[in-house]
């Protein structure tokens, strides 16, 4: 409940969200599927981990931090403050690494990863979608940088 006091005490534009900014077309592409996979690997490694952690320790754990860095990058691209567009681009900066990383470490050392993680194999077990989707979160951030930011007069 909003009340005159409250919004006596805000600053115009601190750290408020834009509430004109619903997010449409692309943006609201990147939010779901960003949302999907944040859901499927944090619960995929909170499972693994719970049941069968000694089988691959290196995988489940790095299948947990994908879905932190999917969490990220839904928080990020679904909120308008301040820090989101900081958290959206750390995100999926990160997760492009990640999975470039550990796409070559999997390939290149199966005996370190008896299970596949989000990124192993660069997202083959995904469609691609996981060395696909951060170019597309860097690219749409980066095209939408001036609205981000209009200028003042």
């Amino acid at each position: 409940m909003r009340t005159a006091v409250n919004d006596d005490l805000r600053a115009p534009g601190a750290d408020t969200p834009d509430v004109a900014a619903e997010p449409t077309g692309p943006r609201r592409a990147l939010i779901t599927i960003y949302g999907i996979f944040a859901l499927a690997a944090t619960a995929r490694a909170v499972v693994q981990i719970a049941t069968k952690f000694h089988e691959a320790p290196l995988a489940y754990l790095l299948s947990l931090l994908s879905g932190l860095v999917y969490i990220g990058a839904t928080v990020g691209l679904t909120t308008r403050r301040r820090w989101s567009r900081g958290l959206a681009w750390a995100s999926c900066g990160t997760e492009f690494v990640g999975v470039l990383v550990i796409g070559t470490l999997s390939l290149a050392d199966s005996v370190a990863f008896p299970d596949d993680t989000v990124w192993s194999g660069y997202g083959s077990g995904y469609v691609y979608i996981p060395v696909v989707l951060p170019l597309l979160g860097l690219g749409w951030l980066w095209h939408t940088r001036h609205m981000a930011h209009p200028a003042r007069p």
